[in-house]
């Protein structure tokens, strides 16, 4: 029977007695719940063997109670419990040694959603950097992937790395947290004492391989913008669109799932595309639109564009390359409006330098294809092939499932 990693540790005595005597903390969020959705902060207290005495929340806080992108979070003391709970999304972003000195044992119970940019992945990186400093131990209570195994994008190159990407990952990297962990330990040949609660009955292949186990686990929110499972499947591409002056939707009610601006006519782009390599728009609906976001990029302001939908039934999980299809779009609208202003100016997450689009795709190659009149699509095809087949070999022994 199916179980998340926080089911099987409640569940089973042998697991958790390893924590007995222990001090333990969670690093949680909104998504942290039993397939009951019960919160896992709730779960672990009701649990009178095990000493829970702090929290930690990523971006977005432990509650999701930041609505927008970029809002810092906080550190209080829980209400209902009175522990102190760790912001890792403020002040610090990685736990200071006052925040490792309140526990031994740090649990990870994280919904990721298996892109390289998503912040909790730097998140998970940071705590075991400093959790092996610290002599501390970490566990990850392990949950699906739902963008699934699929590989696409660049991997990260190192000088430009920032918290949207602390290590040398591609976009798409199709592992549970649990086997990022796994990998980054021997990436950073980390002395740190990691365990992974795996997940029990949870094969990655099943459903069309979309990673996901509808019909079992609620979906809910990671993070305010991700409110639909079609929105995951989009991101490894749709994300890109923050580091650009183009709407990704934020502030609509479809964010992470459009692209458009006041200025560019969205049918135009979409001929475009098609017109430009049709190939990489298999398994997907493109249509032209118009949105008005209520925030954020050209807020209030009516955006041309377009909304890609998987809805139907020619989605196909392992054909579909958001990854291209974003690139797609903004070759598009370069061959269209040469000289408009694609490129959104820094600082962003904190990187006050590099441009946003270069430490979100990986390195400043995306751009420097976008913006080479002579470029093909067979090129950028043949560049994103050698660092997909590259990383699914470096991943092979850090699977746990499937």
């Amino acid at each position: 029977m199916f179980a998340l990693g926080i089911e099987r540790l409640l569940s089973d005595s042998n697991i958790k007695a390893k924590l007995h005597g222990r001090r333990v903390a969670l690093l949680g969020h909104p998504a942290s719940v039993n397939q009951e959705l019960e919160h896992s902060l709730d779960l672990l207290m009701r649990e009178e063997d095990l000493k829970i005495t702090a929290a930690f929340g990523p971006q977005h806080g432990m509650r999701g109670e930041k609505q927008d992108n970029m809002i810092e979070s906080s550190d209080y003391h829980d209400p209902k419990y009175g522990i102190p709970v760790f912001s890792l999304y403020g002040d610090y972003r990685r736990p200071t040694p006052e925040m490792l000195e309140s526990f031994d044992v740090i649990l990870i119970d994280l919904q990721d959603v298996g892109c390289r940019i998503y912040t909790f992945l730097t998140t998970l990186f940071y705590v075991m950097d400093e959790c092996a400093t610290a002599g501390k131990s970490v566990w990850v209570l392990d949950r699906p992937n739902p963008a699934g195994r699929p590989v696409e994008g660049l991997i990260l190159k190192n000088e430009y790395q920032s918290f949207v990407g602390a290590a040398a990952v591609p976009m798409r990297h199709g592992l549970t947290l649990g086997e990022a962990a796994y990998w980054y330990k021997a990436h950073k040949k980390l002395d740190v004492d990691l365990e992974v609660v795996s997940m029990n009955d949870y094969d990655p292949k099943d459903r069309g391989g979309m990673g996901w186990v509808p019909g079992v686990l609620s979906w809910v929110n990671p993070s305010p913008n991700l409110p639909r499972l079609s929105g995951v499947q989009m991101y490894a591409g749709t994300v890109m669109i923050e580091g650009t002056t183009l709407s990704e939707g934020r502030g609509t009610t479809i964010p992470l799932e459009l692209i458009g601006a006041p200025d560019i006519d969205g049918e135009k782009v979409v001929e475009e595309m098609f017109r430009l390599c049709p190939d990489w728009l298999w398994a997907c609906r493109l249509r032209p639109c118009f949105f008005e976001p209520t925030f954020q990029k050209h807020s209030h302001k009516l955006c041309s564009g377009l909304q890609i939908h998987i809805d139907q039934d020619i989605y196909e999980h392992n054909d579909f390359k958001p990854f291209r299809l974003v690139s797609l779009a903004f070759k598009s609208i370069r061959q269209i409006y040469p000289e408009y202003n694609i490129w959104r100016s820094p600082p962003y997450e904190y990187e006050k330098t590099l441009l946003p689009i270069d430490i979100l795709s990986g390195s400043d190659e995306l751009r420097r294809w976008v913006d080479q009149e002579d470029s093909t699509m067979d090129a950028w095809e043949q560049r994103l092939s050698v660092d997909e087949a590259k990383w699914a070999e470096e991943r092979k022994p850090h699977l746990i499932y499937g």
